[in-house]
């Protein structure tokens, strides 16, 4: 069940006193914080590895590569791994999964992706350090996040506490831009979840206003609409008449600023991204492009608007919904209009159990001297495969490394948030499994 406001800061603020007491690490912590910073270094030059080969979504043999090199450092680690290929219909590379089975503690699911937004076309932007900092084709997004796991479960295993635990781990190669149908291209990470307890995704860590590290334990889904307005075609001296009516641009233009001021609520936004109208106006089959051709003397007679839609909940989807036909529906003289709604990524509410999962975090964090993570208002970040689980088990996101740039060619990253991060998840990760 999402969490109504009162009862989520109720909650925040029971986190927050809770780790005012925090106990000290025990020995075996120790041991595994030890194990961490002994072996930073070696994270650093996977990540290295990694953040050279090129592995846009499309670029399905650059995203199996960078699968092979993780897939041989969980074999390391004794999980069983197999890489999951995907229909040629689907069009993307497909997945790696690794998996150890036991009976101790919670079942968890460790989730990172292997793909970029950083195609073979793409400005090439290889491994490049600059003192406390590097930069690199998604390497906070996120490969370093996925370093931030192999590294975490390494430091376990040196100190023997992976033996009897249950994790499996899901590297999607297409979370940039998932393979449809999503039934399909999230099946197999879906089935993992209901195989599992808790859910921790390894999205970069972002920092609040007072430069904190924080945790994600809601997202916003992904979703687009489609409106699509008639007029009457007509020479432009009669437009406002009765006879020729107002046009198809001016009705897209009422419906979208209606939109504007009707619609907005916290955490809910649509934009439209793409708006076509005139005599004629198409739009290709990505979305992305189309063509349009009108004259000034000629009165519009379609247009067409392509947008986004992003919401926390699926009553806060409905009621969008609601409001966004109603104003579709109240048409200019002379006009039709209609709107079509697609779904993508569903939402990853607040819940209780989220909250729980990052208190947890928090008090490893602080017990570590890192300090404790407050949640990030869910309004403040994108899409990501952990909401695919979310509806599922309790789910923890935002676990990854820390830096900048994401999605563009000056991407970097924190070096010392990958060690800082790889505490963090080891401790967690021993205190859930016990």
């Amino acid at each position: 069940m999402a969490l109504k406001p009162f009862a989520f800061a109720a909650l925040v603020m029971a986190m927050s006193s809770a780790g005012a007491g925090a106990a000290a690490l025990s020995p075996v912590e120790q041991k595994i914080v030890d194990e961490v910073k002994a072996h930073s270094e070696q994270g650093l030059q996977l990540l290295e590895r990694s953040v050279n080969i090129n592995s846009g979504t499309m670029n399905h043999e650059g995203v199996r590569e960078v699968g092979k090199l993780f897939r041989e450092q969980f074999d390391q680690l004794g999980f069983t791994t197999r890489w999951i290929d995907m229909p040629p219909a689907v069009k993307r590379a497909g997945h790696l999964l690794a998996t150890r089975e036991g009976k101790q503690g919670k079942r968890l699911l460790l989730i990172g992706h292997l793909d970029t937004v950083f195609e073979k076309d793409s400005p090439v932007q290889l491994w490049k350090r600059d003192g406390a900092r590097v930069r690199g084709q998604g390497v906070n997004d996120m490969k370093g996040g996925d370093v931030i796991i192999v590294e975490a479960l390494r430091a376990l295993q040196r100190v023997g506490a992976l033996d009897n635990t249950t994790i499996t781990v899901i590297f999607s190669g297409d979370e940039e831009n998932a393979g449809d149908p999503v039934a399909i291209s999230r099946a197999d990470m879906v089935a993992a979840a209901k195989r599992s307890d808790i859910a921790l995704a390894f999205e970069a860590t972002v920092r609040d206003k007072h430069g904190k590290d924080t945790g994600t334990i809601g997202r916003r889904a992904s979703s687009s609409w489609d409106l699509e307005v008639k007029g009457k075609q007509g020479h432009s001296s009669g437009i406002f008449t009765e006879s020729a009516g107002y046009g198809a641009v001016y009705e897209a233009a009422r419906i979208v600023d209606a939109f504007r001021q009707q619609v907005i609520e916290p955490d809910l936004t649509f934009s439209p991204g793409l708006i076509l109208g005139g005599t004629d106006a198409s739009v290709d089959a990505t979305g992305s492009k189309g063509q349009a051709a009108g004259k000034g003397n000629v009165i519009a007679r379609t247009a067409t608007v392509h947008g986004d839609l992003r919401y926390l909940s699926y009553e806060q989807r409905d009621r969008a919904h609601a409001k966004m036909k109603a104003i579709v529906a109240q048409n200019l003289p002379g006009t039709s209009a209609s709107i079509s709604f697609h779904e993508s990524y569903p939402p990853m509410s607040p819940t209780a159990g989220n909250l729980a999962v990052l208190k947890t975090y928090s008090q490893a964090s602080a017990d570590a001297g890192l300090g404790e993570i407050p949640s990030l208002p869910p309004g403040q970040r994108g899409a990501g495969d952990v909401q695919f689980v979310a509806p599922l088990i309790d789910s923890l996101d935002g676990l990854g490394a820390t830096g900048s740039g994401s999605h563009s060619p000056d991407e970097d990253l924190e070096i010392a948030s990958i060690e800082r991060a790889t505490i963090r998840t080891a401790i967690l990760i021993y205190r859930l499994t016990r």
